[in-house]
């Protein structure tokens, strides 16, 4: 059976349906937290007593339970009648037969077994702790769509299990688990990558909001309102800037590691400029459907703002 998107032909429950479902331009969501905590350990450590083995794990299974979401999402939406005709975004497996729901239900199946495995190693780096974290990501996967994201709670999940949880715990794992404190600056970077990944949330439901309202999802966007919710997305992506470069002029002043000066630079010269560039762009579009654009150039901007911040740390570590 083949099912026509647009120009794009896919035949049931393929490779490619299966790809699509997966939407591969989400994973610079979970790359980048990982990305992070790990260039904070090796910060900390100038390499020496750096452990490979976790930061590896940690990355694998952030792109598993990032697809896990996804299948999740695309998977439960369909079943509620969210994916629509009506629907702005772009397609989505069940919705359009790509992928049937047996099948899907199966793969998720597969997803949340094979992330549990690959996090399953990471007790020995991290103690037993590592149980409940691993759980504490698969039940909001499924809370997220089935539940909390009707509720207005999506931005806060984003903060926690994009920021908070990833960056922080790659960063302990990669230094040998226990005996290792969160610093001050692994938790400001944490948040700081938190809100940034948000931006790509609130297009997303910016995007959504009239059919949103219309499936009774009080996300953060419709509570707000477009006018702040355009603000929203701005100041979260400055804040996040400013929170990053207040760290690093401390460790400048403070630890004469002046290369982190051009790191700010670099940081409000090339993620501030296009986050900027974004939100323009956001503000000004009167077609909702032209958002999906959007949503690309905002992960690009993500990713830019995790590259730059990690390659600074890890740069700093050796000079």
């Amino acid at each position: 059976m083949r099912i026509n998107d647009d120009n794009i032909e896919v035949r049931r429950n393929s490779m490619q349906a299966w790809l699509l479902a997966a939407r591969p331009k989400t994973l610079s969501g979970a790359a980048v937290p990982v990305m992070l905590g790990i260039s904070l350990a090796v910060n900390d450590t100038q390499m020496a007593g750096f452990m490979p083995v976790p930061a590896l794990l940690c990355v694998l299974f952030a792109f598993l339970m990032q697809i896990d979401a996804n299948f999740i999402n695309d998977y439960f939406d369909c079943v509620r009648g969210n994916d629509d005709e009506t629907r702005l975004g772009p397609k989505r497996a069940c919705a359009e037969g790509w992928i049937s729901l047996e099948a899907m239900r199966m793969g998720i199946a597969i997803t949340t077994l094979l992330a549990c495995l690959t996090g399953l190693p990471l007790i020995f780096y991290g103690g037993i702790s590592m149980i409940v974290v691993g759980l504490l990501c698969v039940v909001f996967a499924f809370l997220y769509t089935t539940k909390l994201s009707y509720l207005g709670m999506g931005d806060l999940l984003v903060l926690v299990f994009f920021g908070l949880v990833p960056v922080c715990v790659t960063r302990y794992l990669c230094l040998g688990g226990a005996g290792q404190p969160v610093t001050c600056e692994s938790l400001t970077v944490s948040i700081a990558c938190g809100l940034v990944i948000d931006t790509l949330l609130i297009v997303n439901n910016y995007r959504d909001i009239d059919n949103d309202r219309k499936a009774g999802k009080i996300t953060l966007v419709v509570r707000l309102g477009e006018p702040l919710s355009l603000r929203l997305y701005l100041l979260i992506g400055y804040l996040s800037v400013f929170l990053v470069s207040a760290c690093w002029l401390y460790d400048a002043v403070c630890e004469s590691r002046y290369l982190l000066l051009l790191s700010v630079v670099a940081l409000v010269g090339i993620y501030g400029r296009l986050h900027g560039l974004t939100s323009r762009s956001m503000r000004e579009n009167k077609d909702k459907r032209e958002l999906n654009k959007l949503l690309g150039k905002t992960a690009r901007n993500i990713f830019l703002f995790g590259l730059i911040t990690a390659l600074a740390y890890v740069f700093t570590a050796f000079l």
